[in-house]
């Protein structure tokens, strides 16, 4: 616990330098390497599949905060909402083998898994919250990656500044036991605020990472060609890491 408390500190003190200082191209390559560096010595600390902690059912925060958006509130996703989500698709698409469109019944009927974890924003909040979903590799193995897949790209229904939510991690991240396609919280379907239907849980990164409202899991071979190149909505426009591992 020591440990992830330090690393989520350096991670959040390499976000926290995200200004306009970090948008100049001498601290921009900075960041870069110290990301490249973090990325490597948090994998050095521990295995690709240890865990991160989990906790009791005594644990869990009494109120779990929404977070960015707290509602899309476009015409399509209010729509969906009063239907109680009947008709939400999740697409699996991209260098897939097997392409796949899943109902929230085809989600719930996947093997699940439930874990109890801490979610640690670079804000500097964090909350205890009890997760259900699917494991990400089984969806990814049923769709049969390419040979050529090397990251995975979340898309999503909300928007921010107009443009789409997006985020991705690689194959490490994607196989971890704990990366979960979440549609319930605390044993309730996901409230709105926290990401209904769908959210990724990505338990050994931070928060921003954890994409909500999620409409489509792409595979890709590189990150460069996607939306502005740098692997998410805040890497884009900010200069977030894109390794955000604790």
């Amino acid at each position: 616990m020591k440990r992830r408390n330090l690393l989520a500190g350096l991670a959040g003190a390499m976000v926290a330098g995200c200004s306009k200082v970090a948008e100049t191209e001498p601290m921009a390559s900075l960041l870069h390497r110290a990301e490249d560096w973090h990325r490597k010595a948090h994998r050095a600390l521990a295995s690709n599949t240890a865990l991160a902690p989990e906790f009791s059912p005594q644990d869990i925060s009494p109120y779990f905060r929404g977070n960015g958006t707290l509602n899309p509130a476009t015409p399509a996703y209010e729509a969906a909402a009063a239907n109680n989500f009947a008709d939400w698709r999740l697409e699996v698409r991209g260098l897939v083998n097997n392409p796949l469109s899943l109902s929230l019944d085809d989600i719930r009927a996947l093997p699940q898994r439930t874990q109890i974890t801490r979610h640690d924003c670079v804000e500097g909040w964090s909350a205890i919250g009890k997760w259900t979903g699917p494991q990400l590799g089984i969806l990814l193995d049923q769709a049969y990656l390419s040979d050529e897949a090397r990251y995975i790209i979340f898309r999503c229904a909300d928007k921010l500044g107009g443009s789409d939510y997006y985020e991705s991690v690689d194959l490490v991240d994607a196989y971890h036991p704990q990366t979960i396609i979440a549609h319930m919280l605390n044993d309730a379907p996901l409230p709105i605020a926290n990401g209904a239907p769908l959210r990724m849980r990505i338990e050994r990164q931070l928060g921003y990472k954890h994409a909500k409202y999620l409409t489509a899991i792409e595979a890709v071979a590189e990150l460069g060609a996607v939306e502005g190149g740098k692997g998410g909505y805040w890497e884009d426009r900010a200069n977030y890491a894109w390794y955000a591992g604790i």
